[in-house]
């Protein structure tokens, strides 16, 4: 018989509702799979088991339909999304002791539709980072190998869905931070188009980048998420008020007659070839499907790494002015005036690589260099843009990889923080241009697996999850589990 954890969204849902499962049951066991698991994984800062419990028993006395879907599937949310009574660290010493007066929309939308949040995820510090190492609290392993990177900043988002710890998560998205975690750990991620998920309760690292999304191990989960966290609020400025359809509408039809581009720009020098051979195999299977398949252009995208790292940097800098051992958070102790409680509480609360960014963003923002970098970026930043737009009067879908690599050894990067930020180079344009971009499971290399990336046309995350489904459903990478979700070793 099936064990729970093992379970997708849809057939845990689907037990709810027939009464074979209590949402009770399905809670504690979640949390015994959490403890015993979370020794390996170290993928939860906190959990909230007392709450979700409660909200569990209310359920099962209240009764779960058909007309509630979700309603009592368990969730984990990343870090950085605040969470009202929670512990909410941004994986920072800096809000090592914050818990919010209020939840997240994505969290509110949550609960209005019955899912069930079970803890907070780890993550690399304020998001900045790629293998979820930056992270003040713990170092978060691959689900697949725990002498791998997760990935980053959504590691565990990832490794805790991708070892069945949790069917879905929330993580964000600035530059890959939901694709390429979900690529190295072998399940489906999507960042959605910009406004399409409310930001209101995300702690900001870039504004003009930041994306909720929903982290999963099969394509209609991911819809099924998506549909419960999407639409406008008025308490985002950058909400869009774009109708939200269903995301599973698509899902079972074929992809004929779909124009999908593949960018020579994403297949050049520096990507693994095991990882061209998954992306090349995924173009015959999309073709034998019946889908068009051309090459495609993305001229300016190869400065999509520079531009990101100065508007994202200097967002970031403004971003975390707030943080200054006054309010909430850090205070340092070793103070004998105002100055010193700003500069010693930063200095101490912040780790190396958000420190870094703050340099860095500080810099680019400076008189007498705004013009040459922030300014400049922005304008490469509309070049990048209007590339996607030119792609997409000629195809429906982009693919290509979600990274050059599958996940590596921790430590890897430690000394070269630029070899670390160009393993974003395939990720980082779709943030810039605020396009969705989704990573599904397209193959192995050395027993790791290989994330394809698929790009959508604005607001058009329905056939981004039909092709995707169709994909999943003519091949088997998303049946392979782990050992620890107890795949063959």
């Amino acid at each position: 018989m099936t064990k729970l954890h093992e379970l997708s969204v849809k057939e845990l849902a689907q037990r709810l509702q027939t009464k074979e499962v209590s949402a009770k049951e399905v809670v504690s066991e979640t949390f015994k799979r959490i403890e015993a698991t979370e020794p390996k994984i170290d993928a939860f800062i906190t959990l909230n088991q007392e709450k979700a419990l409660q909200q569990a028993e209310k359920l099962d006395q209240e009764g779960i339909t058909v007309a509630t879907p979700l309603a009592g599937v368990p969730i984990g949310i990343k870090d950085n999304i605040v969470t009202k009574d929670l512990l909410t660290t941004a994986a920072s010493k800096m809000l090592y002791n914050f818990e919010p007066v209020y939840d997240a929309t994505s969290v509110q939308n949550l609960y209005a539709n019955h899912l069930i949040p079970v803890g907070k995820l780890n993550m690399d510090e304020f998001a900045m980072g790629a293998t979820t190492e930056t992270s003040y609290f713990k170092k978060t392993k691959n689900a697949w190998d725990e002498s791998k990177v997760p990935g980053g900043s959504s590691g565990g988002s990832a490794a805790a869905v991708a070892a069945g710890q949790i069917p879905a998560s929330l993580g964000s998205d600035t530059g890959g931070s939901i694709r390429q975690p979900a690529s190295f750990n072998g399940i489906v991620g999507l960042k959605p188009t910009y406004g399409r998920v409310s930001r209101f309760g995300l702690i900001a690292f870039a504004s003009s980048l930041d994306q909720i999304g929903p982290m999963t191990r099969t394509v209609e989960d991911n819809a099924l998420v998506l549909n419960a966290i999407s639409g406008y609020d008025a308490k985002d400025s950058t909400s869009s008020k774009v109708a939200v359809p269903d995301f599973t509408s698509k899902i079972g039809q074929d992809v004929k007659g779909l124009t999908i581009g593949v960018p020579k720009e994403f297949m050049g020098e520096g990507v693994h070839p095991d990882v061209k051979k998954a992306v090349n195999d995924a173009v015959k299977t999309y073709e034998a499907l019946g889908a068009t398949v051309k090459e495609i252009s993305l001229p300016h995208s190869k400065y999509g790494v520079e531009v990101y790292y100065i508007i994202a940097s200097s967002e970031a800098s403004s971003n975390l002015q707030r943080f200054d051992g006054i309010r909430y958070g850090y205070r340092s102790e070793n103070v004998h005036d105002l100055d010193d409680v700003y500069v010693n509480s930063r200095s101490e609360g912040f780790g190396t690589e958000v420190k870094r960014r703050i340099m860095l963003g500080s810099f680019s923002l400076s008189s007498g260099y705004y013009d040459a970098y922030f300014k400049k970026a922005g304008q490469v930043r509309t070049l990048i843009i209007n590339d996607f737009k030119a792609a997409f009067k000629e195809v429906d879908l982009i693919l290509g990889p979600v990274s050059p690599t599958v996940a590596y050894d921790f430590g890897a990067d430690a000394d070269d923080p630029v070899t670390a930020y160009m393993r974003d180079v395939l990720t980082i344009p779709v943030n810039l241009a605020g396009l969705p971009g989704m990573s599904i499971p397209a193959g192995f290399s050395e027993g790791l697996p290989i994330g394809l990336q698929l790009i959508g046309n604005y607001f058009d995350e329905v056939t981004m999850y039909q092709a995707a489904a169709a994909f999943e459903e003519a091949t088997e990478f998303h049946k392979m589990k782990p050992v620890i979700l107890g795949g063959r070793d």
